[in-house]
């Protein structure tokens, strides 16, 4: 492969286009994928319209639309003018787009037919260009949502002449994008409730999409499943971007990621890379194999017994493989811890998993390691050109906050220097505000949120994704939160309430009995976790969540939302 001059996604894609002309790019799974040859023609033509309609270098352009071939379009033809890219998570709560809108100033927007009822009238109307990403048909200015909705119902009145523009290439773009131009701007919609608009750029993405790379080697045989949203930094860099750049073929559910639509589309695209989130796999683990590995009898005797449990483990393990396609080699799990319990299970059965670790600020990844090089709760290493440093390390734990620099560390929060100027130090390195230890083979371990840190009553560190990893554990409990309240440890669980009403019906308990039964297991869960805590960290109070908490887009709790 031929290094990049300059490290841009223009020049990027280009270099792409040239070696893998006739190779598979992007699908829809069961469509026909179009190949990086098209991908560039429809790239130059839209980048081409998007100029004609007065989007120039620096000008801020939104997506608001959940995954397609087309995102991956209009996100190339932003960059190819040196316009900003402003991905927004589908999630987000309408008064959160139109805050997004405003505050980045977006003068134009590629949105889907499916967010259209997400737009604020009045943000519209502000919008100078609005293309439906669908079909790329492209809106008068003063369009309101009801003549947006108009011209769909006429079936997209652009696209022929889209089509014919994307097979002439005409008029391609001059501009010229330098690595240090602003690429994105990625808003954040963290567990502290405080959204924060991340400025990243061409060097930024293009340096840490190589960085994974190195991790995991990617080629043009290789297919990639995207069910992560895009609009992610983690899905936007690892899942796009990388492979793009070496030549593998992306597919796309045009459903959400649901059982009944995932394992149909496994076994048809056979993926051998696919990203997730801990919430996915550890599904799967406690529906379906906890529950066989947990059996009693016989059987659940010998499966005590670890050398059984290993065999049993690896049995499983080749069904778990064949269930997602029988070809994956790389399944990435970020964005929150994963259970001990099921990362055991995943190494037992030699299922191909690698946890890695980043922030939307690193672009977004620091640490990781392929699954032939993992270690049993670790992050693993450093990415190459990262540095990662521990800084006020404990003298005896030598825990301490994770502070990095690198070529993938943002250029700053958008429109504020403030926040920025408070997540750097002095010397320059970014703080992520994580804490977390180094072994001595430079293997990095997450050991949790340095503002979610408890002090004990004598100065302990504790920390509570600790003990949400012990209660999650637990057969009856779904999800936990730990917290301080009148300095007592608090721990807030939302049962497995399926599994609860499975006994129940069994045992025909009374809604009186089936409370005093929900109240002993909240009182057993304590004591079990209890016993296996350090003394200063065990569970005062534990408090039954009804509903599943809300999360942000990666499946992290909003913490601030249940903690005082």
């Amino acid at each position: 492969m031929t290094q990049l001059k300059t490290k841009t996604l223009r020049n990027l894609l280009e270099r792409s286009i040239e070696q893998y002309s006739e190779w598979p790019a992007l699908a829809f799974v069961g469509q026909r994928p179009i190949t990086y040859k098209s991908l560039g023609l429809q790239v130059h033509s839209l980048s081409d319209m998007l100029h004609s309609k007065g989007i120039v270098h620096g000008d801020r352009v939104a997506i608001l639309s959940e995954n397609m071939p087309n995102w991956a379009v209009a996100y190339f033809a932003i960059m190819y003018i040196g316009a900003v890219a402003v991905p927004i998570l589908t999630d987000f709560h309408s008064s959160e787009i139109s805050h997004i809108l405003r505050q980045s100033g977006a003068k134009g927007l590629f949105v889907s037919k499916k967010m259209l009822d997400k737009l604020n009238e009045e943000e519209v109307q502000d919008i100078s260009l609005k293309i439906i990403i669908d079909d790329f048909s492209v809106t008068a200015p003063e369009t309101t949502m009801e003549k947006l909705k108009d011209i769909l119902r006429e079936g997209g009145r652009e696209y022929a002449k889209f089509k014919e523009r994307a097979e002439r290439a005409a008029g391609i773009i001059k501009n010229e994008v330098g690595e240090d131009d602003l690429a994105s701007i990625i808003y954040t919609s963290g567990t502290t409730g405080h959204s924060k608009g991340v400025m990243l750029t061409h060097l930024n993405l293009v340096s840490n999409a190589i960085s994974s790379g190195n991790v995991q080697p990617v080629d043009s045989s290789d297919r990639f499943l995207s069910i992560l949203p895009l609009s992610h930094t983690y899905e936007n860099t690892i899942g796009l971007i990388l492979p793009l750049m070496n030549g593998a073929c992306i597919y796309y559910l045009d459903k959400p990621p649901v059982a009944r639509v995932l394992i149909p589309a496994m076994k048809q695209v056979k993926p051998t890379f696919m990203l997730t989130v801990p919430l996915i796999i550890e599904k799967i683990y406690k529906s379906k194999i906890a529950p066989k590995l947990n059996q009693k009898g016989v059987l659940g005797s010998l499966v005590r017994v670890p050398f059984f449990r290993k065999q049993l483990s690896k049995l499983m393990g080749k069904k778990l493989m064949e269930s997602f396609g029988g070809s994956l080699k790389f399944f990435g799990i970020g964005g929150a811890p994963l259970a001990p319990e099921t990362e055991h299970f995943l190494r037992e059965a030699g299922f191909p998993y690698a946890i890695g670790y980043g922030l939307t600020e690193t672009s977004p990844l620091i640490a990781g390691c392929a699954p032939s090089k993992t270690k049993f709760r670790s992050t693993g290493p450093a990415v190459s050109d990262v540095r990662i440093r521990i800084d006020n390390p404990d003298p005896v734990t030598g825990e301490g906050e994770i502070v990095v620099k690198g070529p993938n560390v943002m250029k700053g929060y958008y429109k504020d220097p403030d926040r920025t100027k408070e997540v750097f130090t002095k010397d320059g390195w970014f703080r992520t505000g994580d804490l977390g230890v180094m072994d001595p083979d430079g293997y990095l371990f997450i050991k949790g949120r340095l503002k979610n840190m408890i002090l004990g009553p004598s100065g302990e560190n504790i920390y509570p994704e600790e003990i949400e990893a012990h209660l999650n554990e637990n057969e009856y409990v779904l999800e936990s939160l730990v917290y301080k309240q009148d300095d007592k440890i608090v721990a807030r669980v939302h049962l497995n309430y399926e599994f609860i009403d499975k006994t129940i019906t069994k045992e025909r308990l009374s809604e009186s009995k089936m409370h005093e039964m929900i109240n002993e297991l909240l009182e057993s869960i304590k004591e079990k976790v209890n016993k296996r805590v350090s003394r200063y960290s065990r569970i005062h109070l534990i408090i039954e969540q009804p509903e599943p908490f809300e999360k942000t887009p990666t499946k992290k709790i909003k913490r601030y939302l249940y903690i005082n």
